[in-house]
């Protein structure tokens, strides 16, 4: 089971946080330093996978890929494969680039409702659902396509009068 899902840029500030289990306040400030700080010296060369049991319990792995300014961390259970979940935050990437040309913290920031729906398409109470990026863009598309309609529908004049006088 999927335990975590966290994006932060290089300052260490978390641009999304979502816990698929509960986690108190002050653990969940504990997990992004818990990150952070040991990201900031680790060499390039070394693995993407680090233990997680101190914020998580026993059991609990991190896996995490850096793309630009942006770090995308999984913490996951022994149910889930390490390299299974490295692909997943490729899937995620790679489903954010399609749907934003070339993801960048300011998409994140400005559409954080659209990223949340991209995430759950793919996970969902901890759970993968979908690993393929093309299903999950027809999903975020047909969402589009509907709320433009409803907004388009917001614009039609909704006064009897109005319609009298054309």
């Amino acid at each position: 089971m999927i335990k975590a899902v966290m994006v932060m840029n290089t300052q260490g500030k978390p641009r999304l946080t979502k816990f698929y289990e509960f986690l108190v306040r002050k653990r969940q400030t504990q997990f992004s330093l818990f990150f952070f700080l040991p990201c900031l010296i680790r060499a390039e060369n070394v693995s993407n996978f680090m233990e997680a049991d101190s914020i998580f319990g026993p059991d609990s792995r991190l896996v995490y890929k850096h793309y630009a300014t942006l770090y995308f961390v999984f913490v996951f259970d022994s149910s889930e494969n390490e390299l299974a979940m490295l692909d997943l935050i490729q899937v995620f990437v790679e489903t954010l680039d399609k749907c934003f040309r070339n993801v960048c913290e300011l998409d994140i920031v400005f559409n954080y409702s659209k990223l949340h729906t991209i995430l759950d398409e793919i996970i969902f109470g901890g759970q993968v659902l979908e690993t393929s990026s093309a299903e999950v863009m027809k999903v975020v598309e047909e969402i589009s396509r509907q709320e433009s309609a409803s907004n388009s529908i917001g614009l039609v004049t909704k006064t009897v009068s109005g319609w009298r006088n054309r």
